[in-house]
């Protein structure tokens, strides 16, 4: 089967904004952007009239809960969201004998390695909002073996709430600001991240088998103390920036010291060269002075 219609859940997120911003550059793919007033990851039972209404030739779940620290109050919300709905994604896909592609996150890791998370190893989540991730992960492959799983990490957009549009405006308010500098990271620009899913659907379109576990985030890696800093000089802006450890920034949920993904299997499998993320912030942050 070629893929033409590609329904992509989340269309108010940042990736599934992106992928919009994105579509009309690819007129090979018809792409159906569902929002959660249609397509609600909190209630899967509904899932299944609604895609065969639809008829796609490929799934795409953009959307996630995300909410790190309220996942450890909002426990069963954030389970329904992130394990039994992309479960059930996987399953209607599998049915259908259509690619689905989903994504997952770095925090699936303890953050006790000392170089870069290969694909295979083994998850070992620190927080409640990454043991939903990594069920949700196994889930999806046991009911669907070609279901694409793509962990990534750090995402930042023009579009919606992340740390680069936040660090925008608190330097602009504040003289100074106190940013975790002990952990370590890659940042993720979710307009490459959406042109890498691209690239994959034409890999598919020219036969490639692809299936399992990707990770994808931009090349190079830093500290959120780092990534403040970046922001500041990108901008020129005046905000005295502090690092500090974690232990001085206490959050109801653990994160991980060190998450820092290995890409190779990706750049590999599709001949990707994947955009550092200090060039990639700069792009974000014009995109952002022209909204």
């Amino acid at each position: 089967m070629s893929i033409r219609k590609i329904l992509v859940t989340g269309a108010n997120g940042q990736l599934g904004w992106e992928l919009a911003q994105a579509a009309p550059l690819f007129p090979e793919f018809e792409f159906v952007f569902l929002d959660r007033t249609i397509l609600d990851l909190s209630k899967p039972e509904s899932f299944e009239t609604i895609i065969n209404m639809i008829a796609p030739n490929a799934i795409i779940n953009t959307a996630a809960y995300t909410a790190v620290d309220k996942a450890e109050i909002e426990k069963e919300l954030a389970y329904t969201v992130n394990t039994f709905a992309v479960q059930e994604l996987a399953r209607i896909s599998k049915k259908l004998a259509i690619p689905f592609i989903t994504y997952s996150t770095d925090y699936v890791f303890n953050g006790n390695a000392t170089s870069p998370y290969l694909t295979d190893m083994p998850v070992d989540p620190v927080n409640y909002y990454g043991t939903t991730k990594a069920d949700g992960e196994q889930m999806a492959m046991e009911v669907n073996e070609q279901a694409i799983i793509i962990r990534t990490s750090w995402v930042f957009s023009a579009h919606g709430n992340n740390f680069v549009k936040t660090m925008l405006r608190l330097m602009k308010e504040r003289a100074s600001l106190s940013i975790v500098g002990d952990q370590k990271g890659r940042p993720t620009y979710a307009k490459d991240l959406a042109l890498a899913t691209i690239n994959i659907l034409q890999s598919l379109n020219a036969g490639q088998i692809v299936k399992g576990i990707y990770h994808y985030a931009n090349a190079g890696e830093t500290t959120w103390f780092g990534f403040a800093e970046k922001i500041k000089e990108i901008e020129g802006l005046n905000c005295e920036l502090k690092s500090i450890n974690t232990i001085e920034f206490p959050t109801p949920a653990k994160r991980p010291a060190y998450s820092v993904l290995d890409t190779k299997k990706l750049e590999s499998d599709f001949s990707f060269t994947i955009p550092n993320w200090e060039h990639a912030l700069i792009e974000c942050i014009k995109q952002i002075n022209k909204i």
